[in-house]
């Protein structure tokens, strides 16, 4: 006899708290994207969806700005999207050098590793930026066929010029891939220009889309490094050779896509092509300005290089004496505010303040800044009553009176 199913009483609708996530992702979702979620589905190989994954590639290529015929998003978070890139352009037994500077930098070295590439890493401190005279040295002395490299680390803000980087490594005779989870739609990504042969990236940054999918594009060399593989790529799942036969004219079986998340990515590419890439990146930019300018009102300064600081992901130092749970905690329970704690040797040393996509706008600005002035001064810590509202609100001054001229 089958045993009897153990009694349960039937759930409560669902209802989740409505959160301001202002944290390292994901981020606020635009309500047209939320609504796209709900739309009624549609088989993977109907007409009308074909169409919208064509019409998503052409919108990908737009934000990626490239021609790369292989670009896609592939079903998977941010990180499903470092491992197709390793895997597909890694056999067993290569070179890969990988800049690490960060947790994202490390799990690079983790997925190369798993793939059977040899790997080296080179490594900066946690919230520096690599010289390209220390990448242009170790190439020369690996000679490996791909670098590795973060443009946005996540894990500190960091934000890493690319563009000569990438010239190095052509220059070795190595590919480069470079990891753009947190710098799409926020800062300039420029594929083409800079010749990157392989990125990633994720929906649930900059592109404020629930997370689930990861935008990849391969230039035409690394496709050919794929099609001329000796080995099978490690992962079935991940496979271009395959993949790519489903996103392109044969349409060929390989998984059931998510439908809804795909309807989702597409409505928030449309966003970001409706706004203009350089109208987002300076929004992000105005609303990073003014919310330096009243942390350091408050005495709050960034653990990031100067100059390389992201404008949508800032990492603070915790103000000495601050237990950093116990503000991030009062931050979520009393005004809904959830921003992200450090990790490493960053943990309990600082705060990741996000202000991507649709979460980064001034009245989520001059909120934080009035909750943490509140925060802060309760736990004994001096600070100036809105002090940091009155820089915010002169730096916001100064941006219009920028673009007035």
């Amino acid at each position: 006899m089958p045993a009897k199913p153990l009694p349960i009483d039937a759930p409560a609708p669902l209802s989740p708290s409505t959160r301001v996530l202002l944290g390292p992702g994901p981020s606020d979702v635009h309500p047209r994207v939320l609504a796209a979620l709900g739309m009624p589905l549609l088989g993977h190989l109907d007409p009308e969806f074909v169409a919208l994954m064509d019409e998503t590639q052409g919108l990908l290529r737009h934000v990626f700005r490239t021609e790369n015929r292989l670009t896609m998003a592939v079903s998977g978070t941010g990180s499903a999207g470092m491992e197709a890139v390793v895997v597909n352009l890694i056999e067993p037994g290569d070179k890969m050098l990988v800049c690490v500077n960060g947790v994202f930098g490390g799990r690079m070295v983790d997925v190369a590793e798993r793939a059977g590439a040899q790997v080296t890493a080179i490594e900066r401190p946690w919230g520096e930026v690599f010289d390209p005279q220390e990448v242009r040295d170790a190439v020369k002395k690996v000679g490996p066929k791909l670098v590795g490299i973060v443009h946005a680390e996540t894990s500190t803000g960091a934000w890493q010029p690319i563009e000569e980087i990438a010239k190095i490594a052509h220059e070795g005779g190595a590919m480069i891939a470079i990891d753009t989870v947190t710098s799409l739609a926020g800062v300039p990504v420029e594929i083409d220009a800079w010749e990157i042969d392989a990125v990633y990236s994720g929906t649930q940054k900059c592109l404020s889309c629930p997370p689930g999918l990861a935008p990849v594009s391969f230039s035409d060399r690394a496709a050919q490094v794929i099609a001329d593989r000796k080995s099978k790529v490690q992962s079935w799942y991940l496979d271009m050779q395959m993949i790519q036969r489903y996103w392109g004219s044969d349409r060929f079986y390989h998984h059931t896509a998510p439908i809804s998340m795909n309807y989702a990515l597409r409505e928030a590419l449309a966003l970001v092509v409706e706004e203009g890439l350089e109208a987002r990146h300076a929004r992000h930019l105005k609303n990073h300005r003014a919310l330096k300018a009243g942390l350091n009102a408050m005495g709050i300064g960034y653990v990031t290089a100067e100059g390389h600081q992201l404008p949508q992901l800032n990492c603070v130092r915790i103000p000495e004496g601050i237990d950093d749970l116990a503000v991030r905690k009062r931050l979520l329970g009393e005004w809904g505010i959830e921003i992200g704690g450090g990790l490493g040797p960053f943990k309990g040393q600082a705060w990741r303040i996000g202000l991507m996509g649709q979460g980064s706008r001034p009245a989520n600005v001059t909120l934080l800044l009035a909750a943490l002035e509140t925060c802060l001064r309760d736990l004994g810590y001096s600070v100036e009553p809105g002090a940091a509202l009155a820089a915010a609100s002169e730096a916001y001054g100064n941006a219009a009176q920028a673009v007035a001229r």
